[in-house]
């Protein structure tokens, strides 16, 4: 069992290729080979016809759960499949115990219409604070990692996010409009102003990642389900980011936070995006 954070550094100095090794074996035994192979009985719908779930998203994510709880004894997972069967396994993320947080297949959207761009994430956090962070897009054979205080890398380069190009306009990729609510759309219409070029987000994951490769200068989401957001959000960071709520402090992964929130390539466009949703209609959602 691991006791302390000192511990836990140690584990991933000496386990983050193991980690790494767990992720592309689930997606290469349960995710890959049912990409644009998909049968229509492995596809079924979760809150509505946009919220769908495959046997790929199951599988991978019990595939995970055992590799990882192998890994690091002690330590907990909190999936996003897990999850929907069962709410309270969420509050894991509130205690002192190592989770993973994992989400098995993000963008199972993209997945199932054959699209390359969906990925596999998971994080590491105890006590709130991320810790490390895999986001593997199979499809693409790109790995991003990133390890607090470590730095962020894709496929073994360093990421710097870096500053937005002056005088251009922001593009901000935003909660598709097929996940959100009347309410969660009006939060977010500040945005569709002068300077600012918003646009529908596709994988959560993957927006983070071009956030950290400087693609794209900020994201706003209206949800805070911790596997959408956790590896992402510290890849950000590594690259050199930063991330805030409407109150100005940094998104939490362990909830309660005030909604939309902003993942950007620095603090300064960070603060830009939060300002502007401050205009709007704030959002309280519950995880």
């Amino acid at each position: 069992m691991i006791e302390d954070t000192e511990t836990i550094d140690e584990f991933l100095a000496r386990h983050s290729a193991d980690v790494e090794e767990a992720v592309r074996k689930a997606a290469a035994a349960e995710i890959m080979p049912r990409f644009r192979q998909l049968a229509a009985h492995e596809v079924d719908q979760k809150a509505g016809p946009h919220d769908l779930v495959t046997d790929a998203d199951r599988n991978a994510e019990l595939f995970l759960t055992e590799a990882l709880g192998a890994l690091l004894p002690g330590s907990v997972v909190v999936g996003e499949e897990a999850v929907h069967a069962d709410p309270a396994t969420y509050e894991a993320i509130q205690g002192d115990t190592p989770v993973w947080i994992v989400d098995p297949v993000d963008g199972t959207r993209q997945f199932v219409h054959g699209d390359d761009g969906f990925c596999t994430l998971v994080a590491l956090v105890r006590r709130g604070v991320l810790l490390a962070s895999w986001t593997y897009a199979p499809a693409r054979d790109q790995l991003a990692t990133a390890v607090r205080g470590g730095g962020a890398f894709l496929d073994g380069e360093r990421l710097f996010a870096g500053p937005p190009e002056p005088g251009r306009a922001l593009t901000v990729a935003t909660s598709h409009p097929l996940y959100t609510t009347d309410e969660q759309k009006r939060a977010l219409l500040p945005l569709w102003t002068d300077g600012i070029a918003p646009r529908p987000c596709g994988s959560a994951g993957l927006e983070y990642l071009a956030v950290a490769r400087g693609e794209v200068d900020a994201t706003a989401f209206s949800w805070e389900a911790a596997w959408d957001h956790a590896a992402g959000l510290l890849l950000v960071e590594e690259a050199g980011g930063a991330h805030l709520t409407l109150t100005g402090e940094p998104f939490r992964v362990t909830g309660g936070n005030s909604l939309p929130f902003t993942a950007a390539r620095d603090a300064a466009t960070a603060r830009r995006v939060t300002d502007l949703l401050s205009a709007g209609e704030p959002l309280r959602e519950a995880s």
